[in-house]
C-alpha cells in the first residue's frame, strides 16, 4: 500500500468510526454486519451494504484485510446480518479470487460507489445464512 493510500485509509476509517457508523447504525434500515471482536470477544456491529442471493449475502470490504471486522472473521467466521430489520446468523468467508470490482457491479449503486472511490484493498465476502433463520 503506498503512503497516500494509508493516509487516505486512516482518515477515511476514521471519519467511518467516529461518525458515519454511529449515525448509520441508529438508521432501521441499515444493513448491519456483526462480527466477534476477537481480542475482546464482544460483539461488534458495522454498517455495511451488500445483497441477499438465496440463502448467500454478498459484499465487498473497501480495505480487506485492512478492517478490523475482516480481521474479526478471519479469527472467527461465525457472524450475524441484519437485513430490513432482522437478523440471520451464519459464517463469513473470504473470497480472495473473486473479482471484487466486477461484484460491486452487481451489488447497491450508491454503496459501490463509494466502496470503490476509497476502497484500496478490495475483498469479496459471503455470508452463508443458516437455513433456520
Amino acid at each position: 500500500m503506498s503512503r497516500r493510500q494509508d493516509i487516505q485509509r486512516k482518515v477515511v476509517t476514521t471519519f467511518q468510526r467516529t461518525v458515519a457508523n454511529r449515525v448509520a447504525r441508529r438508521l432501521p434500515g441499515q444493513t448491519l454486519l456483526e462480527t466477534t471482536g476477537r481480542k475482546s470477544g464482544l460483539p461488534r456491529t458495522t454498517p455495511i451494504g451488500g445483497r441477499r442471493v438465496g440463502d448467500e449475502f454478498w459484499f465487498v470490504s473497501e480495505y480487506g484485510t485492512e478492517s478490523q471486522y475482516v480481521r474479526n472473521i478471519q479469527a472467527q467466521p461465525r457472524v450475524r446480518v441484519r437485513l430490513r430489520g432482522r437478523w440471520f446468523t451464519g459464517t463469513a468467508h473470504l473470497l480472495a479470487d473473486d473479482d471484487a470490482r466486477a461484484r460491486l457491479a452487481t451489488l447497491p449503486t450508491a454503496n459501490s460507489a463509494v466502496v470503490r472511490a476509497f476502497g484500496t484493498g478490495l475483498t469479496t465476502i459471503r455470508v452463508d445464512l443458516d437455513a433456520r433463520d
